[in-house]
């Protein structure tokens, strides 16, 4: 029998949709049985355009800046896209597949995507908002795989 991973992705910025994607699809290649349960503002990495993707530097004082900032200098107008355009040049210029090739990995590779109904219908997302090849469910679709899996991560 397969070990399974079941992930709860609760984030949808730029930074946070790696996590998910990286570890359900290197999970998925070393035959991990896999299901990541998208609620909330994580709901976001399910759409067909990611191009609204950003990263914050407000809040968040790990991220590695050229000069450190003080945090009334982030409120700035133009920072979050600044710290965007920065994050995404990294990116790219490390050849760190992008999240949408890391969610096409995943799909291609048996990663259940499943989008939190509750979350669809709060928001007044379509189902033509999202990508094909997703399911929908409850927290109870969550309990059911996550309670016979080995591991379990909320991001």
């Amino acid at each position: 029998m397969a070990k399974k991973l079941a992930l709860i992705a609760s984030k949808g910025s730029l930074d946070w949709a790696y996590p998910p994607f990286i570890l359900a699809s290197t999970a998925a290649a070393l035959d991990y049985e896999v299901q990541i349960f998208f609620t909330f503002y994580g709901l976001t990495l399910l759409k067909k355009d990611l191009a609204d993707l950003k990263v914050s530097p407000l809040g968040n004082p790990a991220m590695p800046m050229p000069v450190p900032m003080p945090n009334f200098v982030q409120m700035l107008p133009g920072m979050e896209s600044m710290a965007t355009l920065m994050m995404k040049q990294k990116i790219a210029g490390k050849g760190v597949a992008s999240i949408e090739d890391l969610r096409t990995a995943c799909l291609e590779s048996g990663v259940k995507l499943i989008a939190c109904q509750m979350t669809v219908d709060l928001f007044d997302f379509k189902p033509a908002d999202f990508i094909a090849g997703i399911e929908y469910g409850g927290a109870a679709t969550f309990f059911e795989f996550a309670g016979e899996s080995d591991v379990n991560l909320f991001i």
